[in-house]
């Protein structure tokens, strides 16, 4: 064999140039050799999960159904000036006011002072505060009985009751409308002939109760009328039996008069009075004592030390044995003693001496 002629290197054929040599049928594309520009494709997206919705809460277990509760009454200021003892604001408010009918009739030294007279004919002592006093004068008709409201009041030594005359209830009398309010729908006010006489409502403090005298002492703490006052507060002493925990305990009680003492017809106790707080005054008076050099003298609050005149040790005797008086003491020498001699030796005793 001839050895093959040296031919330059020719790159290879395309596959379609390679099937058209050959005749193959398959058909042509006239855009093969022209290049296709590139089209622009969107980037794949990640698939993302769907929020699923939240699972609704279970239902909650059904609830017995609670009866309904009563409307509480709106509170209305006038109301108060519509009876003359009006309904207590709180708990536990101390208050001692009543009611009496009778004729009032001045002392002769001194208009704000003066006596009672009831329609059973009971004489009370009687005093005018101040805000009554003009009404007093310039209004009403002393000859004619009136219903009159009150503070109680009873002395410590002699127990007998007297009263503060703070106002009158004659609403039919003294309450005249107005011209500019005649229009205005007027409250209905309580007259006095509907009105009972010889009640009080007592609201305090039981200090004192003795069953077998039937004796109840009643302690009634009064608001200060200004912020530099100090609280004060007095005592009022009622006829009548208290069950239960009554010493220590806030009662509400109605009491009539009967003559000139008052005697209660009904009680309620109200609760436990909680304890008082210390005011700054006692509370410093209560360090001086803890502190040396404060309270008595001495320091530390202690008495101090002081001894017995003449010194020494206490008296041990009984207390029940009386000291005896030293004895005096002597001052002259003691005499020297004297041989006594026999009876028969007379003689010469004589004779010697």
């Amino acid at each position: 064999m001839s050895p093959l002629p040296n031919r330059p290197l020719q790159p290879p054929k395309s596959y379609a140039a390679e099937n058209a040599a050959e005749g193959s049928a398959m058909p042509q594309s006239s855009d093969a050799s022209e290049p296709k520009p590139p089209t622009a494709q969107r980037p794949l997206v990640r698939p993302v999960a769907r929020p699923q919705p939240a699972a609704a809460p279970p239902p909650p277990p059904p609830v017995a159904e609670k009866p309904p509760e009563p409307e509480e009454e709106a509170f209305d200021p006038a109301s108060l000036r519509q009876q003359p003892i009006p309904a207590p604001s709180e708990p536990m408010q101390y208050r001692a006011i009543g009611l009496l009918r009778g004729c009032y009739k001045a002392s002769e030294e001194q208009f704000t002072r003066g006596e009672m007279t009831t329609a059973d004919g009971t004489t009370i002592e009687a005093v005018l505060l101040g805000r009554v006093m003009s009404l007093v004068k310039n209004h009403l008709d002393l000859e004619q009985e009136h219903l009159w409201v009150v503070y109680p009041r009873t002395r410590e030594k002699q127990e007998d009751l007297h009263v503060q005359i703070v106002g009158v209830w004659e609403p039919e009398n003294l309450s005249k409308p107005d011209e500019e309010t005649e229009d205005v729908e007027q409250p209905a006010y309580l007259p006095s002939s509907e009105v009972e006489d010889n009640y009080f409502s007592i609201r305090g403090e039981v200090i004192f109760h003795t069953p077998e005298e039937k004796s109840v002492v009643v302690k009634i703490n009064q608001a200060p009328r200004k912020k530099d006052d100090r609280a004060k507060s007095f005592k009022l002493k009622l006829n009548g039996e208290l069950s239960g925990k009554v010493v220590g305990y806030f009662w509400e009680l109605n009491v009539k008069r009967v003559g000139p003492d008052l005697e209660i017809t009904s009680a309620k106790s109200i609760g436990m009075i909680p304890p008082r707080k210390k005011s700054k005054e006692e509370l410093a008076r209560g360090r001086s004592f803890g502190r040396p050099g404060g309270g008595r003298p001495g320091g530390g609050g202690r008495r101090p030390f002081s001894p017995r005149p003449g010194g020494g040790d206490r008296d041990r005797r009984p207390p029940n044995q009386a000291a005896q008086p030293e004895a005096p003491r002597r001052t002259e020498p003691l005499p020297k003693p004297v041989k006594r001699r026999a009876e028969g030796n007379t003689d010469n005793a004589v004779s010697e001496a």
